[in-house]
C-alpha cells in the first residue's frame, strides 16, 4: 500500500458505535470513507468506494455480517476485520466469517454496543491498518489433503516412518486460524506428534479453536489448563491470556504450564516464550512453524529453535494474510524453509521423517 491513509468503511447497526469506530479511526489516520447499518448497505458501500478494509460488526437486521462477508469476498474482495462481542458464541460465529473470508477479527470490550472501545483504541488501529494490508485476491480456504500435502504437491505418508518423540510448535496471528486448522487437520496420526499452538487471540476464543481443531484432526486437540502433560497424537492450544511454557520432558511427553508474565511484543500467550522453552527443554526432534501474522512474534522462538538443532519452518509471503511474523523469522537467518501454507504439513512431516540407509 502506498503512504496515502488507509481507506475504511465501517460497518455497525448502532448509530452510536458507527459514530465512535470512524472517530476512533480517524484520530488514528485512518479515513473512514462511508459507514453502513446493515450488510447490504456494507456491499454497497465496498462496491462505491473500493475501501482498502471493513470493519464489519456480526448481529445486524436486514443482513448480518456473515451473509455480507460472503458477499463482498464474491463481489469485490476487501480486507474485512470483524467486531465480535467477547463470548463464546461470538466466538463460534466469528471463526464462521473467517471461514467465509475475513481476515482477522477485534473483541468489543462489554457487548455490542460498548462505551469501553475507547479504552480500545490503540489497538483497534494497529489492527485495522495491519488487516488493510492483507491481499484477500484469490485467497481461500488452504487446500491440503489427508496425505499431509498440498492439493499441488502432496506427500505420501503410508510407507513413511517417523522419528520417535517429535515436537511441533506452530505460531500464528492475524490470519491465521483456517491455516492452523488446515495445517493441525492434515497431520496423519502415525506421525505421532506433540503439537503445541500458539495462536494470538483473546480466551473466550481459544478454547472453541480447541474444539475446532479437534473436530478437524485425527489428534486429540485441548486447550491447555496448566500442568497438562502431552504426549503423541495430542495438541494443546495456547489459552488466551496466558504463556504456555514447556516445564519437562521425559517418557515421550512433555510437562508444561501456565503463567501471567508480562506480555513480550504486546500479546499472552507469545509463541516466543513456548518457542523458547521448548528448545530448551525438549529432547527430541524439534520443529517450529511460523505462520501468518502481525508483528514480531516468532522469530526469536525460532531462532532459539534453530540454535537447538531443530527444524524451522515459514509461511511465504504469497499465502499469508499479513507477512510480518514469518518475514521477521526468515530476517534472522534461522529458518529452514519457506513454504506455501497448503506445503506446510508436507515439510513438517519431512523434518521429523526417520532417515533410512540405502
Amino acid at each position: 500500500m502506498s503512504d496515502r491513509a488507509t481507506r475504511a468503511v465501517v460497518v455497525d447497526d448502532s448509530h452510536f458505535m458507527r459514530t465512535l469506530l470512524s472517530d476512533m479511526l480517524e484520530d488514528g489516520d485512518v479515513t473512514v470513507v462511508d459507514t453502513a447499518a446493515n450488510g447490504a448497505e456494507a456491499v454497497a458501500a465496498v462496491r462505491e468506494h473500493r475501501p482498502d478494509v471493513v470493519t464489519m460488526d456480526l448481529q445486524m437486521p436486514e443482513v448480518d455480517g456473515l451473509e455480507a462477508v460472503e458477499r463482498i469476498m464474491d463481489d469485490k474482495p476487501t480486507p474485512i476485520l470483524m467486531l465480535s462481542a467477547h463470548t463464546a458464541d461470538g466466538a463460534d460465529v466469528t471463526f464462521e466469517a473467517l471461514e467465509k473470508g475475513a481476515v482477522d477479527f477485534f473483541t468489543k470490550p462489554g457487548g455490542e454496543v460498548s462505551t469501553r472501545m475507547s479504552s480500545k483504541e490503540d489497538q483497534l488501529v494497529r489492527k485495522v491498518k495491519a488487516v488493510a494490508e492483507a491481499d484477500v485476491s484469490g485467497r481461500g480456504a488452504v487446500a491440503v489433503d489427508s496425505t499431509g500435502g498440498s492439493a499441488a504437491g502432496s506427500v505420501a505418508t503410508d510407507t513413511r516412518e517417523y522419528r520417535d518423540g517429535a515436537t511441533v510448535v506452530i505460531a500464528s496471528s492475524t490470519g491465521g486460524p483456517t491455516v492452523v486448522e488446515s495445517l493441525v487437520g492434515s497431520l496423519p496420526r502415525d506421525a505421532d506428534l506433540r503439537v503445541l499452538v500458539v495462536q494470538h487471540m483473546p480466551d473466550a476464543f481459544t478454547s472453541r479453536f480447541a474444539d475446532r481443531l479437534d473436530a478437524a484432526s485425527e489428534y486429540d486437540v485441548s486447550e491447555a489448563t496448566g500442568g497438562d502433560r502431552i504426549g503423541g497424537g495430542e495438541v494443546l492450544v495456547a489459552p488466551g491470556g496466558k504463556h504456555l511454557v514447556v516445564a519437562g520432558a521425559g517418557g515421550g511427553r512433555l510437562r508444561t504450564k501456565l503463567n501471567e508474565d508480562p506480555p513480550e511484543h504486546g500479546v499472552r500467550p507469545a509463541a516466543d516464550v513456548t518457542m523458547r522453552s521448548a528448545a530448551e527443554t525438549v529432547d527430541g526432534p524439534l520443529v517450529g512453524v511460523v505462520l501468518t501474522g502481525m508483528g514480531a512474534d516468532g522469530a526469536a522462538g525460532a531462532e532459539a529453535v534453530h540454535d537447538a538443532d531443530g527444524h524451522v519452518l515459514a509461511q511465504d509471503e504469497s499465502s499469508s494474510a499479513v507477512f510480518g511474523m514469518p518475514k521477521r523469522a526468515i530476517e534472522r537467518g534461522c529458518v529452514d524453509d519457506v513454504l506455501a501454507a497448503g506445503d506446510l504439513p508436507g515439510g513438517i512431516l519431512d523434518a521429523v521423517k526417520l532417515e533410512v540407509n540405502a
